[in-house]
């Protein structure tokens, strides 16, 4: 089986990808960069055709454009993050810092803005599918982590608040996951950065924060009187909830 080799990271052959963006001279050329280092680029260059070939296609990770016609990348991400899971890296010209902490408040797991070179995309994706692969197997070990009302099923990546199903982006999932397997752990923003992210992704401190923020919503837990996550003022955060 022929490997390509990244920072000492080998990628899998023929790995399954999805690129969603309107530029066809650049998905052109992507495809046949991803092709030669072994990953197949699926392209999509009608961003309506996106939720029909994630179901179709089934990939393992999304690269999605912004600036697009019909419907932008922000608002796609958003549909796709009601439904899917997997890792999405945005590409985009717009390289403010207020777009950056929007994509990661809408569930985007990574972010990388244009022009970029396709090594250093690969390299990425190489990264993050890394990473969503080393949380899959250290969740398989568990079947069902209980917290009073909180179920996490880490097989599955599925959590449940009072019996209902919730739905979390990759990186809320895993966030929730490390806090909660370390209860009384005080992480700081640094610490939160490393845990969920390879060296190559950008995660700013602010962005932290809103994740955190963002994930207390979906579990119905207020910062004024936790019963999952705590905030440790000028430190960081920690996870309260007792075990059953």
């Amino acid at each position: 089986m022929k490997e390509y080799v990244v920072n000492n990271t080998q990628v899998a052959t023929m790995t399954k990808i999805l690129i969603i963006d309107d530029d066809e001279e650049l998905t052109e050329s992507l495809a046949a960069f991803f092709n030669n280092h072994q990953c197949e680029l699926v392209v999509a260059n009608d961003p309506l055709l996106a939720m029909a070939l994630i179901e179709k296609e089934a990939p393992l990770l999304l690269l999605l454009d912004v600036m697009m016609p019909k419907i932008d990348g922000f608002t796609l991400c958003e549909q796709i993050r009601k439904k899917y899971t997997l890792p999405i890296i945005m590409l985009t010209a717009r390289g403010k810092l207020e777009d950056k902490v929007h994509g990661f408040e809408i569930g985007v797991d990574d972010y990388l803005p244009k022009p970029f070179e396709p090594l250093e995309l690969l390299a990425r994706v190489q990264a993050l599918l890394r990473r969503t692969r080393s949380k899959k197997q250290e969740t398989e070990i568990q079947e069902h982590i209980q917290f009073a009302s909180l179920d996490i099923f880490p097989a599955q990546q599925l959590v449940k608040v009072s019996g209902e199903e919730i739905s979390l982006s990759g990186m809320e999932f895993h966030l929730l996951y490390t806090l909660a397997t370390n209860p009384g752990k005080v992480y700081n923003r640094e610490q939160i950065t490393g845990a969920l992210k390879g060296v190559e992704v950008d995660l700013y401190g602010r962005a932290v924060d809103i994740l955190l923020s963002r994930l207390r919503q979906k579990l119905n837990d207020s910062a004024a009187a936790p019963m999952f996550i705590k905030t440790i003022r000028g430190i960081g955060y920690t996870f309260i909830g007792k075990r059953l």
